[in-house]
């Protein structure tokens, strides 16, 4: 099975924390030359430290904040004009605040459209032209399983998380005729500042304590128990590998066996 990424470029967002810093982990060790993208210097100075080079990679970093997509796509322009073409794209951004979908202010639904779809729409068009010169691309949307079932208490994600499945279903059409697959890795629970965030709210909310909600939400887990970022990693790793080439437009589900459908 060929994994090897020797000689491609990986960008991979929200890298600095959680599964896109285990992720740009991943692919630096199969090989690829990693281009952390975050809008903190300094963590994107820590995390670049943590990426293997044993194979003679070369990595990088150019901060970019996902709130203004402006910015984003100036800050790419410089980049791109000055560097190799990209091969393979993580889309990962933080997800929007939690709350029901009835109470949400249309901002909260404009902001989170702007900062998921509008950004990987960015993303996508700035890179594609060197995926298809290359003939190798490989985009990769980390969203939730919330697009396969509503997650409770998330009402904007859920709305956004949809649109960008149906986004990258409709780019793996149109794509893979140039060698492009575009594929979303649906994360479970992880063990990420995101979930603590989220057990702590809602132990605010109930006033159950911190242990009595984390077994609440492990208990809805037929692995009993979070996953931790690098398994995450793994299915997107996988995805931009040159084994799976014939993998395009799927939603791939990482959450041990959480999600009720098929």
């Amino acid at each position: 099975m060929n994994l090897s990424l020797k000689g491609k470029n990986a960008l991979v967002c929200g890298s600095t924390q959680g599964i896109g810093k285990a992720a740009a982990m991943e692919l630096a060790l199969m090989g690829a030359n990693v281009i952390l993208v975050a809008r903190n210097e300094t963590s994107l100075q820590d995390a670049i430290e943590c990426l293997d080079s044993s194979q003679g990679q070369q990595h990088d970093y150019f901060m970019a904040d996902f709130t203004e997509p402006a910015t984003l796509q100036e800050a790419l322009k410089v980049f791109l004009s000055n560097n190799r073409d990209i091969n393979i794209l993580v889309n990962n951004t933080g997800g929007p605040s939690a709350g029901p979908a009835h109470t949400a202010g249309i901002d909260a639904f404009r902001a989170a459209f702007e900062m998921h779809l509008i950004c990987n729409q960015i993303l996508v068009q700035s890179v594609m032209e060197g995926m298809i010169k290359s003939g190798y691309g490989r985009i990769i949307n980390v969203i939730s399983t919330s697009v396969k079932q509503p997650l409770e208490n998330l009402g904007v994600s859920n709305t956004i998380r949809g649109a960008v499945a149906s986004w990258a279903k409709t780019l793996a059409n149109e794509l893979g005729k140039f060698g492009i697959t575009v594929n979303n890795v649906l994360p479970g629970a992880t063990n990420t500042i995101r979930l603590q965030s989220i057990i702590q709210n809602k132990s605010n909310k109930t006033g159950q304590s911190i242990t009595e909600v984390t077994h609440e939400m492990q208990a809805e887990i037929p692995a009993s128990r979070f996953a931790e970022p690098e398994e995450i990693a793994a299915a997107i790793a996988f995805l931009a590998s040159p084994a799976a080439a014939y993998i395009n437009g799927i939603n791939l589900p990482v959450d041990g066996g959480r999600t009720k459908s098929l």
